[in-house]
C-alpha cells in the first residue's frame, strides 16, 4: 500500500506512532515536502535519519522550502521507481522534481519546491537556500516527462499548489510565484485522478480532486 502524509519537519514521532508504526516492506510512504531530516547535519539528526533508514517500508519524500539543499546535493542520483531519485541510504529516497514514479501500478507525478514567505528573515546557506524554487531545467524536465507519459498520470504529488487551487481558499493570500503559475499550466493540460499537496499545514479537501495534507496519513487505495 502507498501512504501519503504532509510536512514532517524532522518530527520523528510522525513515524513512531500511529499507522506508520505498523507498515511492512510491501508498503511505501511519501512525504509531500519539508521532510526536515536533511537540515543541520547534526548527530541528533543523523540518529533520526539512521532510524528511518532501518524501517521496513520504502520512504520517499519531495523537497519543500525547509530543506538544506547543500546537504541534499551530496546524495547520489539514480533511476528508480520509473523516475529520478536521490538515495539517502536504506529505503529512503528524495524524489527529484518532475519525476513520474510508478508505484503499485499507478503513475505519480512528483514536483517539490516552494517559496519561503519569510526568506528575508533567513540567512542564505544557513536556514534558506535559493534552490527551494525550481530551476528552468527542472521545469523543462517535468514537461518532458509528462510529454513522454502523454500528459496523463493517476496522481499528482506536489509541495506547493497551483494558484487556481489557492485562489478559492484561505490557504494562501498574496501574489502568485512562478511555481504557482507553472503548476497552473500543468493543471490545465494534465489528465489525472487526484492532486495532493502539503506546504500549508492543514488537512482539508478542496474538491473531489484536490487535497491539502498535513498530519493525516492517507492510504492510496
Amino acid at each position: 500500500m502507498v501512504y501519503l502524509t504532509g510536512d514532517t519537519h524532522g518530527d520523528i514521532d510522525r513515524f513512531r506512532h500511529g499507522r506508520l508504526r505498523w507498515l511492512s516492506r510491501r508498503d511505501t510512504v511519501v512525504v509531500l515536502g519539508d521532510f526536515g531530516f536533511v537540515w543541520d547535519g547534526s548527530k541528533e539528526e543523523q540518529k533520526k535519519l539512521d532510524w528511518l533508514r532501518k524501517r521496513p517500508y520504502t520512504l520517499l519524500f519531495l523537497d519543500g522550502c525547509h530543506e538544506n539543499y547543500d546537504l541534499l546535493a551530496q546524495y547520489p542520483t539514480e533511476e528508480r521507481f520509473g523516475g529520478t531519485v536521490q538515495a539517502l541510504g536504506g529505503n529512503v529516497y528524495h524524489v527529484c522534481r518532475g519525476s513520474v514514479l510508478t508505484l503499485e501500478g499507478k503513475k505519480y507525478l512528483c514536483f517539490g519546491g516552494a517559496e519561503s514567505q519569510d526568506k528575508e528573515e533567513r540567512e542564505p546557506g544557513v536556514n534558506w537556500w535559493p534552490q527551494e524554487m525550481p530551476s528552468d531545467e527542472e521545469y523543462a524536465y517535468c514537461e518532458k516527462t509528462l510529454e513522454e507519459n502523454g500528459w496523463q498520470v493517476d496522481y499528482v504529488l506536489t509541495h506547493d499548489a497551483p494558484s487556481r487551487f489557492l485562489d478559492f481558499t484561505a490557504l494562501a493570500l498574496g501574489e502568485s510565484s512562478r511555481l504557482h503559475l507553472f503548476l497552473d499550466k500543468i493543471l490545465l493540460k494534465l489528465h489525472y485522478e487526484k492532486w495532493f499537496f502539503g506546504c500549508y499545514h492543514k488537512d482539508v479537501a478542496l474538491s473531489t480532486k484536490s487535497r491539502c495534507v498535513f498530519c493525516e496519513i492517507i492510504p492510496m487505495k
